[in-house]
């Protein structure tokens, strides 16, 4: 017969199950008042880039963003700047967190775009709390070649 292992707990004096024990139970945590919101900002956004022969086409998963709290701007240098903010959840005096983990707060991502960026004719739409941003790209223009003829 196996044994599953235990651990003794010398504060307690009792016997520690591995499979339900809660290592941080006890840890005296800080109200959620006293968590900075603002340190919390989720600088993780992610965002993919991709290139078409179309175009260069951006997608950042913003769940929980309405399409007004997010700002796509483009500056004079073809840097592409995709920003927002995730509001505080009001609090209630009566709540109890037990865990806070959904991150808010300001984001800001910057791309510097390629030579043959239209930064003129950049669309973005928002789906399903996906951003989705797309820069047409000029046509590349292949050299015109002009036979020359050699003489001799």
């Amino acid at each position: 017969m196996a044994m599953i292992p235990s651990f003794f707990d010398n504060r307690r004096g009792t016997i520690i199950d591995p499979f339900t024990w809660e290592p941080f139970k006890d840890f005296p945590f800080p109200p959620s008042s006293l968590v900075s919101h603002e340190n919390s900002a989720f600088v993780n956004t992610r965002i993919d880039w991709k290139e078409t022969p179309e175009a260069h086409v951006f997608k950042a998963d913003l769940p929980g963003l309405k399409k007004e709290e997010v700002k796509v701007e483009v500056e004079d240098d073809r840097v592409l700047q995709i920003s927002g903010e995730r509001s505080v959840e009001k609090e209630d005096k009566s709540d109890t967190w037990h865990r806070v983990e959904r991150s808010s707060g300001k984001f800001l991502r910057r791309f510097r775009l390629p030579e043959n960026a239209k930064v003129d004719e950049v669309k973005a739409s928002m789906e399903n709390g996906v951003l989705t941003v797309t820069v047409p790209k000029e046509e590349v223009k292949k050299p015109d070649v002009k036979a020359i003829e050699i003489s001799g």
